[in-house]
């Protein structure tokens, strides 16, 4: 069985790599870590996600992310 997920997005793509380097080293024998760069790419990878019927744990995402209004999150 697949290892649940972490999905973590962020718009700035130095803060999500450091943010999934951290979650790899700390949580990587236990999750998988997947990162997008956007609400958009976000709700493809929950879809695959689900189409895979692979769990996701855990949703990190950024506070702050102007494109993700027009999706209303």
């Amino acid at each position: 069985m697949a290892k649940p997920a972490i999905l973590t997005v962020d718009d700035d793509p130095e803060v999500l790599q450091a943010i999934a380097r951290d979650l790899r080293h700390q949580y990587g024998d236990r999750f998988r870590v997947v990162r997008a760069d956007s609400g958009a790419a976000a709700l493809e990878a929950a879809q695959q996600l689900s189409l895979r019927n692979e769990p996701v744990a855990l949703f990190l995402v950024d506070q702050r992310m102007p494109k993700c209004r027009a999706l209303n999150f």
